[in-house]
């Protein structure tokens, strides 16, 4: 098994039993710290969500204001050498694989556009020869024409690779650790290059100095204790933030919830530990955008906006296309949220809270 760098592992956080007065505390803490988030994650903290929702939404309204900025992601190829024992696309699922020709790239990304999205995640499964490095090129740099930030979620690559995608006009990358505990890991990721757990750590590192502006980190909810992995999390972001200072980060929150197979996480994790979760990362995190996905449903993410979360998706296909042509028929998992752009924006400005499309470092990336 792997053995963690000493940056990255949490386990003497989690031998300790958290009082409430100890919760208290961390609450009023002036500068937020890794023992803070170890607190207001502990069973503790329960009790204080309306205290923890408070001071979150105050520092969500001093580092963005009343804004959400909103994404939607776009699924190139549901092929995938992957054998994720979660995951509806991994190698050994009975399902339709499907891989957008360049065409039908274009009239997807013509479709999101009319939309009016200026910010678009490109997904993949695992590498596999009907999604390579340079399928993946020709469709960031389809993008890049379309959208001032295109965004990957793909599988690992080296320095140079990322180099390349950077040139081709891509910005940034999202790629979750799934869980940071070494032998939840092994026993997840079953086969494949996935199985690498520090080819995959060190990953959003390569990236960022590949030349991408930010990388998006995260850990699936419900396979490893999430005390446990958002506490690994939190160093990862904080070592990033220490070894690359220029690049922006952002931190996500997926949860295994309807997955394609019927996986049953062995670390459920439910809506109230959810938001305790999105808290004390706000919290300890004031200035670094959280996301929260359409995994979850419209009742939780009308609930979160504004006050911990500052970014979603919405509008979601887990398929691959389906927004400008007819996609395939199972996706990747199940989307809770399936509003359209208007009805999910009318609620945002009911809550007093204004939608966001346009990402303005890359209007200034583009005419520098």
């Amino acid at each position: 098994m792997p053995h963690l760098p000493d940056w990255l592992n949490p386990e003497p956080w989690l031998k300790h039993t958290v009082s409430a007065q100890e919760v208290e505390r961390a609450l009023s803490a002036e500068s937020p710290d890794e023992s803070t988030l170890a607190a207001l994650l502990s069973p503790a903290a329960a009790d204080f969500l309306e205290p923890m929702a408070a001071r979150a939404q105050a520092l969500t309204r001093r580092h963005f204001g009343r804004t959400v900025q909103l994404y939607v992601p776009l699924y190139l190829s549901s092929h995938c050498s992957g054998g994720c024992a979660y995951c509806g696309f991994a190698a050994d699922r009975h399902t339709d694989r499907h891989a957008l020709d360049f065409s039908a790239v274009e009239k997807e990304l013509d479709a999101i556009h009319a939309m009016g999205f200026e910010e678009v995640l490109l997904l993949t499964g695992e590498r596999s020869s009907q999604a390579d490095l340079d399928y993946l090129r020709e469709c960031v740099r389809l993008a890049a024409r379309r959208f001032h930030n295109v965004a990957i979620e793909v599988f690992p690559m080296a320095e140079e690779e990322y180099r390349s995608l950077a040139e081709a006009g891509c910005t940034g990358v999202t790629l979750y650790q799934e869980t940071y505990h070494p032998e939840t890991y092994d026993r997840m990721h079953r086969w494949g290059p996935k199985k690498d757990f520090f080819q995959r750590l060190e990953a959003p590192s390569r990236a960022l100095t590949g030349g991408l502006r930010f990388a998006g980190l995260g850990a699936l909810l419900g396979l490893a204790d999430p005390r446990y992995d958002m506490l690994a999390l939190y160093r990862h972001v904080r070592h990033l933030q220490k070894t690359h200072w220029q690049a922006g980060l952002t931190v996500s929150f997926p949860r295994i919830r309807h997955e394609a197979g019927g996986f049953v996480p062995p670390h459920p994790v439910d809506e109230k530990m959810l938001a305790q979760i999105i808290f004390a990362f706000r919290i300890c995190l004031p200035d670094v955008p959280l996301v929260l996905s359409t995994r979850e449903g419209a009742a939780f993410r009308d609930g979160m906006a504004g006050i911990g979360v500052n970014k979603m998706s919405i509008a979601s296909k887990t398929t691959v296309g389906g927004y400008g042509s007819e996609g395939s028929k199972e996706g990747q998992f199940d989307v809770s949220d399936d509003r359209g752009l208007d009805e999910f924006c009318a609620m945002l400005r009911a809550k007093q809270l204004e939608p966001v499309f346009k990402n303005w470092d890359g209007v200034y990336r583009l005419t520098a």
